[in-house]
């Protein structure tokens, strides 16, 4: 069900929800969290989707602070959506469209909307990203907040600058897109013959943050020199490319040429395909809500490993011994 409210206030939204929940059975009781997005037009419905997608895994209530125009001098209007039922998968949707002044203060304009003694977190899916996320108007009231650094102008800056103002609580998809990676690393690593290893080159994509996050990560967890190998995207695809590890009995070697499917390489194994499709919005989504406590591994990948990392580089045969 779908309910229209145009030229509205916060108050008559409200009360529009009380009255859906008392006419409709709608009811907010098994809500676990408040999710609030801030986004613009042309990203709002694809973000709708992944949150009605991750709210079947965690129910929660949805509001969408849709901007229709940053000119703050344009006429102050409220338009209003509910969404329930089929057209909210298992949460309730509120999709807040605002203009001009009325968009100025989010926190104030969601703070009458929110669950109460429910968690709230912020995402931002698009290139609107907080200055400093943490002290904007939706960062101040949020437990967890979700960035995407592919999705600005220039994702390398992005990054860097998220490790200059992170705070506890701050996650970005970039990081959540290499939960499958560092598995099939950490697998790998496991086996036998356990020798360590001596450097690592992790190549992608030159507008790829989680190429520079995955070299970070592994930075800091085998305390070695890791150099990072950036191509064009009009050279190759988009995303992390491969990984290699060298060590005294050969290379591990991680490469994804084609979509969704890696090859494993390793000494004395047969090599294998193995399973690492790129991760959609609703994967990434529903990840980041089944925690509501800060991620302290991002935080200590984001800024203490990039600041160590050979960007540009290229792992040799002599530095390794290997090929």
């Amino acid at each position: 069900m779908i309910v229209d409210l145009p030229g509205t206030t916060i108050a008559k939204v409200s009360r529009e929800l009380v009255t859906i929940r008392s006419e409709g059975g709608a009811v907010a009781l098994g809500r676990v969290l408040t999710l609030v997005i801030s986004t613009t037009s042309d990203a709002a419905e694809e973000a709708i989707r992944a949150a009605n997608d991750a709210s079947r895994e965690h129910p929660m209530r949805v509001l969408v602070v849709v901007h229709e125009s940053g000119d703050l001098t344009a006429p102050a209007r409220l338009d209003a959506q509910i969404r329930v039922g089929g057209d909210a998968g298992a949460s309730e949707v509120v999709v807040l469209r605002v203009a001009g002044p009325a968009g100025s203060d989010e926190e104030g304009l969601i703070t009458g909307l929110l669950l109460p003694d429910a968690p709230v977190v912020a995402w931002w899916p698009g290139p609107e990203m907080p200055e400093v996320v943490a002290d904007s108007p939706l960062g101040r009231i949020a437990q967890r907040r979700i960035t995407d650094a592919s999705a600005q102008p220039d994702p390398t800056a992005a990054i860097d600058h998220l490790a200059a103002s992170y705070r506890p609580g701050d996650t970005d998809f970039a990081w959540t897109r290499l939960t499958l990676w560092r598995a099939v690393l950490a697998a790998a690593l496991d086996q036998p013959p356990y020798d360590p290893i001596d450097a690592v080159e992790v190549s992608g994509a030159a507008d790829s943050p989680s190429t520079e996050l995955l070299a970070a990560w592994l930075r800091l967890a085998l305390d070695i020199p890791v150099a990072v190998v950036l191509s064009d995207r009009s050279t190759g695809s988009s995303g992390i490319h491969g990984v290699r590890l060298f060590r005294s009995s050969g290379v591990i070697d991680l490469e994804r040429n084609v979509p969704d499917v890696a090859t494993l390489s390793q000494p004395g194994q047969p090599t294998q395909d193995v399973s690492l499709p790129r991760r959609g919005l609703r994967d990434c989504l529903a990840e980041e809500l089944r925690r509501l406590d800060p991620d302290d591994l991002y935080g200590q990948v984001l800024t203490e490993g990039l600041a160590g990392l050979d960007r540009g580089l290229a792992v040799t045969a002599s530095v390794t011994g290997g090929p």
